[in-house]
């Protein structure tokens, strides 16, 4: 890996981000659109880079006129009923994932967790799981891994999917890039 240039470099990581795309089914799109559609209020929630990736989808969803926040902002309303947490656990689990799953759970919301492990614990308490087959840091050692390091070709390919979702939403919303545009923030 020493001799490889910028160039290489990037192809392999967006082939990498590719194929982890391709391999994402179109009906796990459209079971995401559903629970965010029919969902009164969305909390989104992730750690780290995950969490970053959950911030810009929280972003879009807002830009789309959703209403939705990230947990850990003081303008976050309460969880109940008809509403959803949404959270990401690339790895399986995280410990503050689990805890704010029961705290969504026992106000009555939804929960869905975006994960890359399945199998792990989070994902097996969620209502609906969001399965991306990348790379995390639970699989980034030994044989066939990417080019990426630890996690980042599971955060990459959140950021793509979340788009997509954005825009397949705009699609069943009816609404244009115009729309969506209007809702940016003028603060900035």
């Amino acid at each position: 890996m020493n001799q490889i240039g910028f160039h290489q470099m990037a192809e392999m990581a967006l082939k990498d981000v590719g194929v982890v795309c391709s391999h994402i089914s179109a009906a796990t799109a459209e079971t995401m659109c559903a629970e965010i559609l029919a969902a009164k209020r969305i909390a989104c929630y992730g750690v780290g880079r995950e969490g970053l990736m959950m911030k810009a989808l929280c972003m879009r969803l807002m830009h789309l006129g959703l209403d939705a926040s990230m947990v850990g902002d003081m303008t976050t309303p309460p969880v109940g009923t008809g509403d959803l947490l949404f959270t990401s656990a690339g790895p399986g689990q995280f410990s503050t994932v689990l805890a704010l799953m029961g705290v969504a759970k026992k106000a009555g919301a939804r929960t869905m967790v975006v994960t890359a492990q399945p199998e792990g614990n989070a994902p097996r308490q969620a209502d609906v799981v969001i399965y991306i087959p990348a790379q995390t840091m639970a699989n980034d050692q030994g044989g066939n891994v990417s080019i990426l390091p630890m996690g980042s070709l599971y955060e990459a390919a959140q950021l793509i999917f979340f788009d997509l979702i954005s825009l397949m939403l705009r699609d069943k919303m009816q609404q244009t890039a115009e729309e969506m545009r209007q809702r940016h923030t003028n603060l900035e």
